[in-house]
């Protein structure tokens, strides 16, 4: 099949946050990638074709996949069995990468994905804690953030449901031994918890993006990777190889579009 992708064409904003989410993943190696939500998992399918063939991927649901087919489509080759209950293995064994939704992230990385306002009478009752405190303490956990917004990054999270790395501290060696917040990536930048104290830090702002938008969205201080010289990079846009696999292989239908709008361009 020949690609329509011209090689001056735009990558959308949607594709440059497929990127970054794949290149979360690049440096993992065999390991079980577990991507919740549409973008994680274009994301994760996308690094498996280009800067990590050796990551695991699966269906979803019980089934690890040899090939790497179309979003919510089944694999034509099935290389193992994993149903729920083998997850839960996988899990605290900790040979795991997963990348979670965040309602809240605060500046300590802490994650709430439980309820917003108080515990005892919340304002809103939301999925509750799950496998986050499980993940966080076990595995390499990362976030993708579709909003960017202040009640998303926020100064505290009014539930942990995902442990960041000083809270893991307090907690002791049991909980920070495998705590590994890795990437937070959202539609305005990609972060870590690599600043002072172990808190948010901006490490590259999307096209078009800049260091004062991202701090006007954000509810807490960000701090910067690079605050003197060039500063903060600009997050790479995807190549024309990868803009042929998500638009003709993984994502053809534009399903990524519902996450980001397409208007949300890289330039």
């Amino acid at each position: 099949m020949r690609s329509t992708v011209s090689t001056t064409e735009t990558a959308t904003r949607a594709e440059v946050c497929a990127a970054a989410i794949a290149d979360a993943f690049k440096d993992d190696g065999e390991i079980f990638a577990s991507p919740m939500g549409l973008l994680p998992m274009l994301g994760v399918r996308l690094a498996k074709l280009t800067s990590n063939p050796d990551l695991v991927i699966s269906d979803g649901e019980s089934l690890f996949l040899a090939g790497v087919p179309p979003l919510f489509a089944k694999g034509d080759v099935v290389e193992g069995w994993i149903p729920f209950r083998r997850v839960f293995d996988v899990v605290a064994w900790g040979k795991r990468h997963v990348m979670m939704g965040a309602t809240q992230v605060d500046r300590h990385g802490n994650q709430n994905i439980s309820a917003i306002g108080d515990f005892d009478r919340p304002q809103r009752q939301l999925l509750g804690s799950r496998g986050a405190p499980g993940n966080t303490v076990n595995n390499r956990t990362s976030y993708w953030v579709p909003r960017h917004s202040p009640r998303v990054f926020v100064e505290r999270v009014d539930v942990v449901s995902g442990v960041g790395p000083k809270r893991a501290q307090e907690a002791g060696p049991a909980a920070a031994r495998f705590n590994d917040i890795h990437r937070i990536v959202s539609n305005l930048g990609v972060f870590d918890v690599g600043g002072p104290d172990e808190t948010l830090r901006l490490l590259s702002v999307h096209p078009g993006v800049t260091v004062q938008e991202v701090r006007d969205a954000s509810g807490c201080e960000i701090h910067l990777a690079a605050p003197e010289g060039p500063g903060v990079p600009t997050t790479r846009e995807p190549t024309t190889e990868e803009l042929v696999l998500i638009r003709e292989v993984l994502d053809p239908q534009g399903l990524r579009d519902r996450e980001v709008p397409p208007k949300e361009t890289a330039r």
